[in-house]
């Protein structure tokens, strides 16, 4: 089977028509129009063509193009401060614990969207082997080969805000995440969900195991969760992935903290054939649609992936087998998802639940009172939902 041809951006620059490749991991569609900018272009002017469309070409100073970014930014948040500070019906403050509406968290997501396309209106051109022909450009080549593989030989053009993710994950990638649980450091690869919310961890860690003889660890992105269990003693773990990258992560990881011959990766999508004692799941928290790569993580259309493994549960567990779903009821506070209608998903699957230890999350938007959704924020808890099919 062929492979789809890369979309071409073409654009006229000194007279001449050039063409590169376009990359666009969040797969932007390709611009209505292209201008060569410099360091001479201002931001009103730069989100005037974002606005309509289309995106600068920078051949300026490297940092001043990242300065241009900066002030973009600055303007588009004083935008939406006035905005939010001259509505006519502000929306009412909403208390501790209680359920945000999930027309504002979606309008939420919608205005950061919209922020995000614009913000990638300033590209850059990345030559044949990844290299920068900017005045100060970093060497990125590296993190650009970890990102989008080896050099195929053409030129391509990419946001540069989407570079400078590149950069972040890179070095997320090399300093890693301590697990004490999985016995060292969980190294991210890009577009794999980094293990910073460690609270869950701790429950799987905590959790009495119903065998050591063999665990299934359903989309097991970085691995983690098959190396807590493997640092358990589980003398086999199965775990399935269908992204390549986190298959990609989750053998380098498993390799580096000594696991990898206790787990066995394999790319499915849910299940392994076969039964286990315990499958453990951790599906993304909530039901929406990933904007990015990296929301496959949080993300879950439809609660797709939590209700096949629910569907699907009973069928691999072997007798007096465990289930254990990691999830946060953030979905709940955020008003995308009711407790009845889990409970009910639950029960209609042939399942009861043995136990459910929860912990309250750890990481700094949890009191953060600035922020949006402070309130679902403040009022959640992660649970180890421990499940036994039904007699």
């Amino acid at each position: 089977m062929s492979l789809p041809l890369s979309p071409t951006l073409t654009w006229t620059e000194s007279g001449h028509v050039h063409t590169a490749r376009w990359r666009s991991e969040n797969g932007a569609v390709l611009p209505r129009r292209v201008v060569v900018a410099d360091d001479q272009t201002r931001a009103d002017d730069a989100l005037k063509l974002a606005r309509e469309g289309g995106v600068l070409l920078w051949r300026g100073d490297f940092q001043s193009a990242r300065l241009l970014l900066q002030a973009m930014g600055r303007r588009l948040d004083r935008t939406g401060a006035r905005a939010a500070s001259t509505s006519s019906s502000p929306a009412p403050e909403t208390p501790a614990g209680a359920a945000v509406p999930a027309e504002a968290f979606h309008r939420h997501r919608l205005a950061q969207a919209q922020r995000s396309r614009l913000l990638s209106a300033v590209t850059v051109l990345l030559e044949a082997d990844y290299a920068i022909a900017l005045r100060r450009a970093p060497d990125l080549r590296l993190a650009c080969a970890e990102a989008y593989g080896a050099p195929d030989g053409q030129a391509s053009v990419v946001s540069l805000r989407e570079l400078l993710g590149l950069v972040g994950a890179h070095e997320w990638r090399k300093k890693g995440v301590p697990i004490a649980a999985a016995g060292g450091r969980i190294h991210a690869h890009y577009g794999v969900f980094s293990p910073v919310r460690g609270e869950y961890i701790d429950l799987v860690a905590a959790a009495p195991l119903p065998s050591q003889a063999l665990a299934f660890d359903i989309g097991t992105g970085t691995g983690v969760l098959a190396a807590v269990l493997a640092q358990r003693g589980v003398q086999r773990i199965v775990a399935t992935e269908l992204d390549d990258r986190a298959l990609a992560c989750a053998a380098d990881n498993l390799q580096r903290l000594g696991h990898a011959g206790q787990v066995e990766l394999v790319k499915a999508d849910l299940f392994p054939p076969g039964r286990a004692p315990l499958v453990v799941c951790n599906p993304p928290w909530l039901p929406g649609k990933p904007s990015s790569s990296i929301e496959h993580a949080i993300y879950d259309p439809d609660s797709r992936m939590l209700r096949g493994f629910l569907h699907g549960l009973s069928e691999h567990l072997t007798p007096g087998g465990q289930g254990w779903l990691v999830l946060s009821d953030l979905a709940e506070h955020l008003g995308l998802r009711r407790r009845a209608e889990l409970l009910a998903w639950i029960d209609q699957a042939g399942l009861r639940v043995l136990a459910c230890p929860t912990i309250r999350p750890r990481h700094p938007k949890a009191g953060d009172a600035g922020d949006v959704l402070h309130a679902a924020r403040s009022a959640e808890v992660t649970a180890l939902w421990q499940l036994v099919a039904k007699a």
